[in-house]
This record gives structure tokens, C-alpha cells and sequence, in this order.
């Protein structure tokens, strides 16, 4: 594709982003911008032995009983994984995927891709409408958007390759198990969010009495949420292992589930699901070891290309939260969500140049582009020629006592989903294969605009930007970290990083600092609130236009010193938690 070609369809591209599609509400809105409590009233969780910090608190004590009871970081992982698709059904899952970095005490480094797989009938134009264009509807609203599962098979294949060997997959299921059948009180973020969405999960049969009052309306705060039938689904996976998800009769009632809501699954594309061990991608930032995600996320990608250009200016000689600063992580950002767009997808289909995008020669180009004082068009952030080589998520950190350590971010990309459950399976099920883009140039519902590296296709993994991220020094974690988010994951892992980093801000501070985000298209500075009116008046002087909200977040992280451990529920999150031993 020739520059100008590429110009011309990110314009078209510019015209029909869409940020976050779903119907928010007031409610929803007012959660997207938060504001900042004053920094004196948060401190971070400090735990000598062992920690998982996550967004919801039944599910890190969960994790946290299993690091009790002498299991090791992905022992609890993996629990907290299970019990979170019973307690967060915003984003919990065993309906969905996600990614996971582990680094083990013997210092293994190790990435585990269970990212959802578009179904062996996808095609390219399985997205576009009657007259060629990209329908939204279909990629978000419906069956179609719904990609093969890989949730169970991933977190099993963590315990079997990576767990202490004191747990059996059935002993860590117990706990969701119970959680499902005994039912839980609703609070918290479950409580504030399940309303909001509980128009899309009414619209099917089989979903709504599951999240209903007997009068059919939704669930409240107060209200215990009983699921029986994932009770039961749950209770077959202990007894047969991943098996007994992807083949045998919660399969069939899945596929059934779907096909009659308007999907194109068949029972081969569950049975041949396969979990993948990937090499982590790696950096370095001043001295410090960077292990993130690699494709189908973008995450790890992005991250160290972004680090990589900010390692060549004086940031900690810069006060943070100034324009200054902000400015140089505005547009480092935008040169890599950039590169994001024109390069990458699913390594089996697309040959991306990873290791130039993730160089520090490339940087340093990247760099020499930047103008301290102006911000740089969209269009003047794209490299002038290829590098060349041979909304909703949730996220959860845990270390143990021997210094193994997880990164593990997962998803149903919008809230809730699809909403769709199929009959008798308790299982809620993903929209996820909206994160391909349905023709070149269009964007997803997070505004991320892509080409033709990221198009539909059969067993195609849609890109991502999940960044479960752990940072090293001599080799021994000392921050784990990670968001929800869609496109501001990256961003929100960048400036954590940073301000551990750079400014030595202390774990908990570096978690609730204000943030903002740039993703290239469409050519504006998402924000949060409290940044000084002063702050922001200087970026627009530079040109920057600045929107609210930038949509929530919560990267809650764990930092490791000398001392033991120090947990940071991002406060962005009501009922997020940090539980340690």
C-alpha cells in the first residue's frame, strides 16, 4: 500500500471512528472519568509473603487462600481466574480469553495465549453489510462476534505447565464452584455496572433470569446472584478437565446456544481450541527488564516502542503531570498506536517486523520526529517508510513468597459480552471478534483503526491490546502490573511504568495518578480528571485537543522490594481489592 493510499484510507478511517459503542449511561459516564482522591488518603496494601490484587474482592481472597494454603503465584492465578468468571461476570470469564505473563523464581519468563479464535467458517466480509460497508451491528451485537473460547484451556494449561503441583484443577474450581451455586451478594462494581448493561443481556431467553429480579428487572446492589447452570458447567470441568468444555454436552449446548442466536460455530471449532506458549517480548527502560505480551497482543509491542522513545529524553528531570511530560508521552504514544494500525496481527497470518518496531534504533528515528513544543499531526506520525525485517477486560497481578510472579488480563471485550448465555451452560460469551477490523481502514468500538493484517479470517486470533507486563531488575520482579481498558491498556501500563520509573512514585500513587491517552486516530488527548486546568491549557497551546472522559481503567499492580510487597487496587474500581498473606 502505497503512503498516499494509506493517508487517504486512515482519513476515511478518521471520519467513522466510534469510541466505545454499547449505550452508556449518565452512571457509566461518571464512573469513565474519575477523579483523583487526595493522595494523603491512599496507601498501598503491604503483604510479606504473598499477594493478588484484582478487581473484585471475592475473587482475590480466593487467590490469596490458595497462596495460604502453599500454593505459588499461578496456582492462585488460576483460581482467581475461575472464581472471577462467577463474581465478575463484567469481564470474568470462562466464556472469553485473554493473556498471561509468568515469570518463575528460577527466571522463566513464559507467555500463555488463549485469545479467543474466530470460528472455521469466518471470513474477510463476515463484518460488512449489503452495500460493502462495515456493520457495526454485526460484529458487536451479534453471534458473529463471538469467538472460540480459550479461557479454560489457557488457565489449565498454566496449572498443568506452571503450577507448584500441590493443586489439582479440581481443587482450584471448588471455590467458583461454590461461589456459583450458594450465590453471592452483589456490591460493589458488579452492583454499579449490571444495571447499566442489563438491557443487552435481557434480550436473550436464556440470559436474563440468570441477572433479573422475578419482575425482570435487573439485578441490584443488595441482590444474591445464583448460577446454577455454571455451577454445574464448572463441576464437569474439575471432574474432566478442559475437555469436558469443549467437547461432550457443554459443547453441544454451546454451539446450539450460538448457532441459533445467529452464529457459525461448529463443534470442531471448540474441540480443536489449543492455548499457545509464546515468547515474551522484551525490553529494557533505564536499566530495568521489561516482559510483556506479544502478538496477537499488540500490547507488549506498543509498550516498549513507547518506552524505547521516552528513554531518550530527560523525563525525570521533569516534574510529573506537567505539560512538558505529558506532552512527550502524548506523542510517543501516537507514533506507536501508529505503527499498531499499519503492522500488527495474529503471527500466523502476518509477518510483522517486531524486532524493528521494538529497537531502540528505531526509537531513536521515532524520536528525532518529535517537536518539544508542538504536537505532530496524525498524519506526520506514520513512519515515511515500512520497517523492514527478515470498554470490557479486567486484570489481576499476583506474586508469592518464592518471587514466581503473573500478569493475567482477560476478556468478553464489551461489559458482559455478547450477553448472550446458552441454554443450560451458565457460560456468558464474548463479542470479541469485534476487535478484528471488518475492512481496511475502519476502526472497532474502541476507535482503533486497522488494515489488512487484522482482517477476519478462519482460527485467526483478532489483535489485541491486553499488556499483562512484568518489570525486572537483576532479574527479580519488582512491578507487576497490567489493565482493563481496551486501547488505553497500553497507555494506562505505560504511565504506571513511568511513574514508578521515572518520578519514584511509590506503587499506590503511581496506580491512582491522573492519565490520559492518545491512540493516533482519531487525533485527540483522552483525560481524566485532575490535571491542572493550567496543565492542560499548555497542551492545547502545543495543539493538542483534549476530550473527557478517557474511559475507565484499573491497573491494579503489585510492586516487590527488600521489604515484601505492596499491593495497589486502582481505586478507579469500586471493590477492587489486595489481599496478601
Amino acid at each position: 500500500m502505497s503512503r498516499f493510499t494509506f493517508l487517504r484510507c486512515a482519513c476515511v478511517a478518521a471520519l467513522a471512528v466510534i469510541l466505545i459503542s454499547a449505550e452508556p449511561t449518565n452512571a457509566q459516564q461518571s464512573r469513565d472519568n474519575y477523579t483523583p482522591a487526595p493522595s494523603d488518603t491512599l496507601r498501598p496494601v503491604a503483604a510479606k509473603h504473598g499477594m493478588v490484587v484484582a478487581q473484585e474482592r471475592l475473587s482475590a481472597q480466593v487467590g490469596a487462600d490458595v497462596l495460604a494454603r502453599g500454593g505459588n503465584a499461578v496456582d492462585a492465578a488460576v483460581a482467581t481466574g475461575f472464581a472471577m468468571a462467577v463474581t465478575y461476570p463484567r469481564a470474568g470469564n470462562i466464556g472469553g480469553g485473554g493473556f498471561m505473563v509468568i515469570h518463575t523464581a528460577q527466571g522463566q519468563s513464559i507467555a500463555i495465549d488463549y485469545r479467543e479464535t474466530a470460528p472455521g467458517r469466518a471470513t474477510r466480509d463476515m463484518f460488512l453489510g449489503n452495500d460493502g460497508k462495515p456493520d457495526i451491528a454485526k460484529s458487536r451485537d451479534s453471534a458473529l462476534g463471538i469467538g472460540v473460547p480459550g479461557t479454560v484451556a489457557g488457565l489449565a494449561l498454566a496449572l498443568e505447565k506452571y503450577g507448584s503441583g500441590r493443586f489439582t484443577l479440581a481443587n482450584l474450581l471448588q471455590p467458583a464452584i461454590a461461589l456459583a451455586r450458594d450465590g453471592f451478594i452483589l456490591t460493589d462494581d458488579g452492583a454499579d455496572t449490571l444495571p447499566d448493561w442489563h438491557r443487552r443481556l435481557a434480550r436473550w431467553p436464556s440470559s436474563k433470569p440468570i441477572f433479573s429480579r422475578a419482575d425482570g428487572t435487573s439485578l441490584r446492589d443488595g441482590d444474591k446472584l445464583i448460577q446454577t447452570d455454571l455451577a454445574d458447567t464448572l463441576t464437569v470441568i474439575a471432574q474432566q478437565g478442559p475437555r469436558g468444555f469443549y467437547e461432550g454436552p457443554i459443547a453441544e449446548k454451546l454451539v446450539d446456544g450460538i448457532n441459533k442466536a445467529g452464529g457459525i460455530f461448529t463443534l470442531d471449532d471448540l474441540k480443536t481450541y489449543q492455548p499457545l506458549l509464546r515468547e515474551p517480548v522484551r525490553g529494557s527502560y533505564r536499566g530495568y527488564d521489561i516482559v510483556s505480551m506479544p502478538l496477537p497482543s499488540s500490547g507488549g509491542t506498543v509498550l516498549l516502542e513507547t518506552l524505547n522513545i521516552l528513554e531518550g529524553f530527560p523525563m525525570n528531570e521533569m516534574q510529573q503531570g506537567t505539560a512538558p511530560s505529558l506532552h512527550l508521552l502524548i506523542e510517543a504514544m501516537k507514533r506507536a498506536y501508529a505503527d499498531r494500525a499499519r503492522y500488527l496481527g495474529d503471527p500466523a497470518f502476518v509477518n510483522a517486523p517486531i524486532t524493528t518496531l521494538t529497537s531502540k534504533d528505531y526509537a531513536a528515528k521515532q524520536r528525532s520526529t518529535i517537536d518539544p513544543m508542538r504536537a505532530t499531526s496524525w498524519s506526520d506520525a506514520l513512519t515515511p517508510k515500512p520497517p523492514r525485517e527478515g470498554q470490557n477486560t479486567t486484570h489481576y497481578s499476583v506474586v508469592d513468597s518464592a518471587g514466581n510472579a503473573v500478569s493475567n488480563t482477560t476478556t468478553l471485550n464489551f461489559s458482559y459480552g455478547l450477553g448472550l448465555v446458552p441454554e443450560g451452560t451458565g457460560v456468558l460469551l464474548n463479542n470479541e471478534l469485534d476487535d478484528f477490523t471488518a475492512s481496511p481502514g475502519a476502526s472497532n468500538a474502541y476507535g482503533l483503526v486497522g488494515y489488512e493484517a487484522n482482517l477476519p479470517g478462519p482460527g485467526k486470533r483478532p489483535l489485541s491490546s491486553m499488556t499483562p507486563t512484568i518489570v525486572l531488575k537483576d532479574g527479580k520482579p519488582v512491578l507487576v502490573t497490567g489493565s482493563p481498558g481496551g486501547s488505553r491498556i497500553i497507555s494506562t501500563t505505560l504511565q504506571v511504568i513511568v511513574n514508578v520509573i521515572d518520578y519514584k512514585m511509590d506503587v499506590m500513587s503511581a496506580v491512582a495518578a491522573p492519565r490520559l491517552h492518545h491512540q493516533w486516530l482519531p487525533d485527540e488527548v483522552r483525560i481524566e480528571n485532575g490535571f491542572a486546568e493550567p496543565v492542560l491549557d499548555a497542551l492545547r497551546a502545543m495543539d493538542h485537543r483534549i476530550v473527557k472522559p478517557m474511559g475507565q481503567t484499573s491497573a491494579n499492580s503489585i510492586a516487590v522490594g527488600p521489604d515484601g510487597l505492596l499491593g495497589a487496587p486502582d481505586p478507579r474500581t469500586r471493590g477492587a481489592a489486595a489481599v496478601g498473606n
